[in-house]
């Protein structure tokens, strides 16, 4: 089993995908938009706001914005999209961080630092731990909260 990150932007998901490619090391491996969706076929779920007439959109109205993304980062994966107007979305990501786990404290560091370039708030600088010999805490401009270890301590 693996477990995936799916990540829920207000209009910012490609910005976002494009700075995480860059500050994770990783590769943007699939791109899809609302314009390239087809239509769903009569009385499904989709352009008529999940069933309910009150919130009808047409998702063609989304273009460009970001329907399915996925990154790789090392062996892991990160996912996300745009959220279509249908659904509210405060345009941060609540109740959760992306926990990053790195061999070493410099690698975790460096990770850290890119990240923090777009960092709205630094909870707990990166530093060394009674656990790990780095870990730092951040929320960057998207609304992600990021938690970054870097080189484990082994119980006595």
């Amino acid at each position: 089993m693996t477990i995936t990150p799916y990540l829920h932007f207000k209009d910012n998901c490609e910005e976002a995908f494009k700075f995480y490619e860059k500050a994770l090391g990783g590769k943007i491996l699939m791109v899809n938009r609302f314009k390239e969706a087809p239509p769903p076929p009569p009385g499904a779920a989709g352009n008529e706001g999940c069933g309910d007439p009150s919130t009808s959109v047409d998702m063609s109205a989304m273009g460009e914005k970001i329907m399915h993304i996925r990154l790789q980062a090392g062996n892991a994966y990160i996912m996300g999209s745009d959220t279509p107007p249908m659904f509210q979305h405060s345009g941060k990501i609540e109740g959760c961080s992306i926990a990053l786990g790195f061999e070493s404290a410099e690698e975790g560091e460096k990770v850290f630092k890119a990240l923090s370039e777009r960092a709205t708030t630094i909870t707990m600088p990166y530093g060394e731990t009674f656990w790990a010999k780095g870990f730092g805490m951040l929320d960057d401009e998207f609304g992600v909260s990021w938690m970054v270890n870097g080189g484990e301590k082994l119980a006595p």
